[in-house]
């Protein structure tokens, strides 16, 4: 395929790679620190997650200015529309990655992610109110990325002394994680079953309980009884997903695989923090637990995504 065609159909769904990638750092990082093992792996993994993005970033730039019209329909569609917040999310998970490295980085990092978030949050939720194209059939788990993705600032802006700011933001995804929350079920329940390619988006269920148990922890700085409800329907999702796991067989690989990479990261850093608030051994068993899966699933999902963008299956006309 030609280089150009390729860089036409380049799918803004990419940035969902350094989504996982940044969950996957940071994991590894607090791995590091809690279980004692030896220092490097965390920081080596945040900064191969820096350089996807910054190619991802000169990808998709270049596509947007020689291709326009197509950066125009993904700003239309009504589920390609939701993953460009995985750009600043991406970012803010740098932040948080690289603040025990560089906090200088750390700080510029959370400077251009939260105004990026904000920005992307409203004008996406404009989007869904005033256009009269969206319909039930288009809602689908990755419609929490654009709102849920606010509460990854507080992760950030907490260490940085922004305790106001990361309220604010923690209280915009906090409520409409519960309103998107509510919508969503009523579409898997009562109407039709999501199409084969966003199944997988499923697992995105997990990432903002997980979240708020992380970010409210931060604010708190305590494990209270919110935190706990948080927590546990995190954990109450996992199940859910296990029970459901048959849904999840025979799938085709498509980027939205990546789906299931920053949930389980998100659930591993949660079951970590909760061990080392209560030194309980079911939570150290839940941390070595999700670390070793979401370990697995990185390392599957690079090898799946390298094969198909080598026989061409990715960057194609939909």
């Amino acid at each position: 395929m030609e280089n150009s065609s390729r860089l036409k159909f380049f799918p803004v769904s990419f940035f969902a790679i350094t989504m996982g990638l940044g969950g996957f750092s940071i994991a590894v990082q607090r791995a590091e620190k809690m279980f004692g093992l030896a220092a490097g792996a965390g920081a080596l993994l945040a900064w191969l997650a820096g350089g996807v993005l910054l190619f991802f970033l000169a990808t998709y730039g270049s596509k947007a200015f020689s291709y326009s019209d197509e950066l125009k329909k993904d700003l239309r569609h009504p589920i390609k529309l939701s993953f460009f917040p995985a750009i600043s999310i991406s970012i803010l998970l740098l932040s948080i990655a690289f603040f025990a490295h560089n906090e200088q980085l750390s700080f510029a990092l959370l400077a251009v992610g939260a105004p990026l978030q904000l920005l992307f949050t409203l004008f996406i939720v404009s989007s869904w109110i005033r256009h009269p194209h969206f319909e039930i059939h288009h809602l689908n788990p990755s419609w929490f990325l654009p709102v849920v993705g606010n509460i990854v600032v507080p992760i950030a802006a907490v260490e940085h002394g922004f305790t106001e700011i990361a309220w604010f933001y923690f209280s915009i995804g906090l409520v409409f994680w519960l309103v998107l929350l509510t919508i969503i079920f009523n579409r898997i329940i009562f109407h039709n079953p999501l199409p084969e390619k966003l199944v997988p988006t499923f697992f995105i269920l997990i990432a903002p309980p997980a979240l708020v148990f992380i970010a409210y922890v931060k604010l708190t700085g305590g494990i209270d009884s919110f935190a706990r409800v948080m927590y546990y329907f995190a954990l109450f999702i996992v199940l859910l997903l296990i029970a459901l796991s048959r849904q999840f067989y025979g799938i085709k690989f498509y980027l939205s695989w990546w789906a299931y990479s920053f949930p389980i990261a998100a659930v591993s850093i949660a079951s970590m923090l909760m061990y080392s608030k209560t030194s309980a051994l079911f939570f150290l068993g839940a941390s070595y637990l999700f670390l070793s899966a979401i370990t697995l699933i990185i390392l599957a999902l690079t090898i799946l995504t390298l094969r198909s963008i080598l026989r061409d299956e990715i960057c194609v006309e939909e």
